[in-house]
């Protein structure tokens, strides 16, 4: 049976993810590493300290000792402290977020990002942006942030958290041809997205599929 290790700063996802897994890879075994210290940190600091980083890198490694065939990565704003970490194991690591933005940029020109907390919004449009590096590829980014929607979402539910965040996805999908929804916990606005003008993208499937492409090839 294949492992996977999931490196966690919050409870916000875990249950969202672990259907996913059980879903889409239910030969995996999941482990679930939670600091949620990190996202606290990185919101107030607004970008990961070298003390984050340490910490990571010595999560991603527990990991790797815990025989983890694969590290997923669950947040997006620890996103670039997770490519220093992925240096330091051999294991392969997946961002849950680089798939969605690879998508985004296969998909469109403009593009924009929504995010929820700031210390998001740089990790994920500098990733969006070396996706489209990667192919060559010119793009229109803009950044659209509602700030204090997750705090929401992690301590009053889903219901607050959406009527805060839909009229400015709603908004930025008239102006764009995709759009991107930074935060994994954004998932909750699922359900009401099939009516938009233009695809709008969450992070949880498309990360997990991408995971079992890498453990089980065809």
């Amino acid at each position: 049976m294949k492992k996977i290790a999931v490196i966690h700063t919050s409870l916000v996802s875990i249950q969202d993810l672990t259907k996913l897994f059980s879903e889409l890879i239910p030969e995996a075994e999941i482990m679930n590493i939670i600091d949620d210290s990190l996202l606290r940190e990185v919101k107030t600091v607004g970008h990961p300290t070298p003390f984050l980083i340490k910490r990571m890198c010595c999560y991603y490694q527990l990991a790797e000792q815990s025989g983890a065939d694969l590290i997923f990565n669950q947040c997006s704003s620890v996103g670039e402290a997770a490519d220093i970490a992925a240096k330091t194991v051999a294991v392969p690591v997946l961002k849950v977020d680089e798939p969605m933005a690879a998508k985004a940029v296969a998909m469109g020109t403009r593009i924009a990002v929504v995010a929820t907390v700031g210390s998001t919004m740089g990790p994920s449009s500098r990733l969006v942006e070396r996706e489209a590096a990667k192919i060559g590829k010119e793009i229109q980014l803009e950044r659209v942030l509602i700030d204090g929607a997750l705090d929401v979402l992690m301590t009053e539910g889903p219901e607050k958290h959406n009527a805060m965040v839909l009229d400015a996805v709603r908004a930025a999908a008239s102006r764009n041809d995709v759009v991107v929804l930074a935060q994994g916990s954004m998932l909750a606005l699922e359900p009401y997205l099939s009516d938009m003008p233009v695809p709008v993208l969450t992070s949880p499937r498309l990360g997990v599929l991408a995971a079992r492409k890498m453990l089980l090839p065809d």
